[in-house]
């Protein structure tokens, strides 16, 4: 499923919902990009902000994903962002082992009934405890070091080495991160190729920044 949106300054950007990923094609007057994002990654119930509805990190709330509300027309986004927020649910479900109840429902249409408040959460709130599993530490390590550019990632890399060699060590899990958090858009990358960073520091994981 594909988004069009074009902006008379900002040049025209393509979102479209392919497998476990989103693909953002980017054109604007001065540079073209593209970019990924990992539908596990990211949390089902979007937020708006300004003219803009965003779908946010499930790590850290930052703004992965930014549509612009009703754009082209109300049909089309309403369309893309109820069958984005039903892949998102199923994605992670599917990643974290859960199963989805039968009955569960998706609000279909978000820009008819936007929340009374504009705010955004910028914080973590610390819920269970999860044991780091050493073993998908040990992959995700692996992969990241195979298939990530090391020069933009090598304090993350670093940070979870460490975490492997004392997997109980809240410090280290901390340091982990604010690595990740330093990241920007590569987290689309880290978490494409080492999906498991995802789960360990998905919002159930037991750290308070």
């Amino acid at each position: 499923m594909k988004l069009i949106q074009k902006h008379f300054l900002r040049g025209t950007r393509i979102f479209e919902i392919a497998d476990d990923v989103v693909d953002i094609h980017i054109k604007s007057p001065f540079k073209e990009e593209h970019l990924t994002v990992t539908l596990a990654v990211l949390n089902p119930e979007p937020v708006i902000h300004k003219s803009r509805l965003e779908f946010t990190s499930r790590v850290n709330n930052e703004a992965l994903i930014s549509l612009y509300l009703a754009k082209p027309n109300a049909e089309q986004f309403n369309a893309f962002v109820a069958r984005l927020k039903q892949r998102l649910q199923e994605e992670y479900h599917a990643f974290a082992g859960l199963k989805a109840e039968s009955d569960a429902r998706l609000e279909g249409n978000v820009f008819d009934e936007p929340p009374e408040v504009d705010t955004r959460n910028t914080g973590v709130t610390p819920k269970k405890n999860k044991p780091v599993n050493v073993e998908a530490l040990e992959t995700s390590i692996q992969m990241l070091s195979e298939y990530v550019d090391s020069a933009e990632i090598s304090a993350l890399v670093d940070a979870l080495e460490s975490l492997r060699e004392d997997p109980e060590n809240r410090q280290k899990l901390l340091h982990v991160v604010r690595e990740f958090n330093a990241l920007g858009l590569i987290q689309g990358a880290v978490l494409t190729y080492a999906p498991y960073i995802g789960v360990l520091l998905s919002d159930d994981t037991p750290w308070g920044i």
